[in-house]
């Protein structure tokens, strides 16, 4: 396996079509760096250290109502094809439907932070 944030979105698409609590994913920075940015935004309750395998992490899933806080979590740039987009281009994108996380210069950040570091980079995932 070689495309750990792609494991880690389909694992959190499939916990919450089968409404689980948690689920447990391979413990990688670029991994911790998009969980930080889904909790800041409210998309998941949280993650923690698995207490028994010290490279995994429980992720904990978020619910409203009995229906998972997020609706729609896809991979936008792929091992094979990467997508990247300047600043300029991210103030043309919709922020009504959810938000982008970037791989960027300053690090992993969400596209509204982006828009005001006035930087762009690669686009790792779409959530809404």
């Amino acid at each position: 396996m070689t495309d750990y944030l792609s494991d880690m979105l389909t694992r959190i698409r499939n916990g919450q079509h089968v409404s689980k609590i948690s689920i447990k994913q391979r413990k990688t920075k670029l991994c911790l760096s998009v969980l930080d940015i889904l909790w800041k935004e409210g998309f998941i309750r949280g993650y923690n250290y698995n207490d028994e395998n010290q490279n995994e992490v429980n992720i904990l899933l978020k619910y409203y109502k009995n229906l998972p806080v997020i609706k729609k979590i896809e991979t936008v740039s792929k091992p094979g094809k990467r997508i990247y987009s300047s600043s300029k281009i991210l103030w043309h994108i919709n922020n009504d439907l959810g938000i982008f996380i970037l791989s960027t210069p300053k690090g992993v950040i969400s596209d509204s932070q982006a828009r005001k570091l006035n930087v762009g980079g690669e686009i790792l995932c779409h959530i809404s």
